[in-house]
């Protein structure tokens, strides 16, 4: 007999209605309110979704997120200049070999990360009262984030990639604390640059940082380690 676990990996598809109103908010059209009910309204669809096909561990879809770890520059100054682009590892081109992200000219943390709010915590606690399921939240791995870390436009802030990902750790080790106080049970790492660095053709792009391959996983796995280090009761899953 073989036993299967399955829930969904953290993100559904966005309906029409949020698309257009992200749109809408963002030029003023709808209030905050509004669109935050509509927002709503995207996650309760989601958990329906999951719990009608009989999923007993539920996402909210990432429905409030512009990127899977976006929630992080959301509620974090200090990144600087950034947009959906900066959310894509490396140098992404299409099956005709034209580059189809266009990276902010000006990427990189450019003063010292300062949380303004908790990450997730707001999410998890809707989600949670919405399904009688194990709510999931997701966090992204703090090595992802080694692409909003520059040479030198970091240098002030942050003169070594070392520096920078030891606050990422702090800032998502809080953000665990918080989530474990608030109920949370599962708490998913999103981890997909590890399967990139496997790759010789996006794994140029990390090395150019000044790490080996070697260093990334040796030192990704320890960053992440730190990061879910000492909450017992909890079940961390990978995303890679």
């Amino acid at each position: 007999m073989i036993t299967a676990h399955a829930d969904v990996v953290g993100s559904l598809l966005r309906p029409s209605e949020l698309l257009e109103a992200q749109k809408q908010f963002a030029a003023g059209v709808i209030s905050h309110a509004q669109f935050e009910g509509i927002e709503d309204r995207a996650v309760d669809n989601a958990v329906a979704l999951q719990e009608a096909v009989g999923l007993e561990i539920v996402t909210d879809g990432e429905m409030r997120r512009q990127s899977f770890q976006s929630q992080m520059t959301a509620a974090v100054s200090g990144f600087g200049e950034h947009n959906l682009d900066a959310f894509l590892w490396g140098e992404w081109h299409d099956e005709r070999g034209v580059q189809r992200t266009r990276r902010p000219r000006r990427l990189g943390a450019v003063g010292k990360l300062k949380r303004l709010r908790y990450l997730s915590a707001g999410e998890f606690s809707y989600l949670k009262g919405k399904t009688n399921r194990i709510p999931k939240v997701t966090l992204p791995s703090p090595s992802l984030w080694a692409n909003f870390w520059s040479p030198k436009y970091s240098r002030d802030a942050y003169p070594t990639l070392d520096a920078f990902l030891a606050d990422i750790v702090n800032i998502l080790r809080e953000e665990v604390a918080e989530l474990v106080r608030l109920g949370a049970t599962y708490v998913q790492i999103d981890a997909p640059h590890y399967g990139l660095l496997l790759d010789p053709k996006t794994r140029v792009f990390y090395e150019k940082l000044g790490w080996s391959l070697e260093r990334w996983l040796s030192l990704g796995i320890e960053l992440d380690n730190a990061v879910i280090a000492g909450f017992p009761g909890v079940t961390f899953g990978f995303h890679v």
